[in-house]
């Protein structure tokens, strides 16, 4: 089984040693120990560690908190910090940099390796999510290339519920031959259920493709839909209860 790696940014020697001792004992591989930030960002891009501990207040300043900083915008590796009971006027700072736990000195070494574990647990669950999620995106090209194999012969007319049609060569919707007046959001969500006639489109999906990720909620998916539901003349909109809406085919 292949040993985590792990990089201590700790610059009291003796912590810093017996940090080591313990984690070689738990079967981790510690492949830099460093007293700076400077040397910590060279070894970080360098070995490349499943995770790092770090000294919230390295050096008796706020160089803990930079360094995590960094590591969060440039590395996107897991980071734990190290702190003492005397440290609780730069928590507020350290939370903001959304650590995956904290090791109170003098640390337990059975303490110390839980909290690794369930930092990589917590790092490992939060890229599948991510994976799941790009697994559900849709892409604008196959979206259009659904949408161009649904029209009418070869005119660019997209027929839909009843009296309905998209007109995919300008982005706008009829009912019996009157354009319905949508914003940008409710144009998107209503090509993304017609691309896909009989099939629930989720709330992931709509969040993802309406939204581009930008903190919507499936509550903003429902205020969406509410919208639309006003504008359309009649309720093609079908309800999959707690997982998205479809158009019937």
């Amino acid at each position: 089984m292949e040993k985590h790696k792990v990089i201590i940014v700790e610059d009291d020697e003796i912590t810093s040693l017996n940090l080591n001792m313990s984690l070689q004992k738990h079967g981790y591989s510690v492949v830099a120990m460093c007293d700076n930030a400077m040397q910590a960002k060279s070894k970080i891009a360098t070995h490349k560690p499943d995770v790092i501990i770090i000294d919230i207040s390295l050096q008796e300043s706020s160089d803990g908190i930079e360094l995590a900083k960094t590591i969060k915008q440039k590395y996107d590796i897991p980071f734990i910090y190290l702190t003492s009971y005397s440290d609780d006027d730069i928590i507020s700072q350290a939370k903001l940099t959304e650590p995956y736990g904290y090791i109170v000195k003098p640390f337990d070494p059975g303490s110390l390796h839980a909290t690794i574990q369930m930092a990589l647990f917590k790092y490992q669950m939060e890229n599948e999510r991510k994976e799941d999620i790009n697994s559900l995106k849709v892409d604008k090209l196959n979206l259009e290339k659904l949408l161009y194999s649904k029209r009418v012969s070869d005119k660019p007319i997209v027929p839909f519920g009843k009296d309905y049609h998209l007109d995919i060569s300008i982005c706008e919707t009829f009912y019996k031959g009157k354009k319905i007046k949508l914003t940008k959001k409710e144009n998107a969500f209503l090509r993304l259920l017609v691309a896909q006639l009989g099939i629930v489109v989720s709330f992931e999906q709509a969040m993802n493709y309406v939204w581009d990720e930008h903190g919507a909620t499936e509550n903003s998916v429902r205020t969406l839909v509410w919208r639309l539901r006003n504008k359309l003349e009649t309720d093609i909109i079908k309800n999959a209860s707690g997982i998205g809406y479809y158009i019937e085919e």
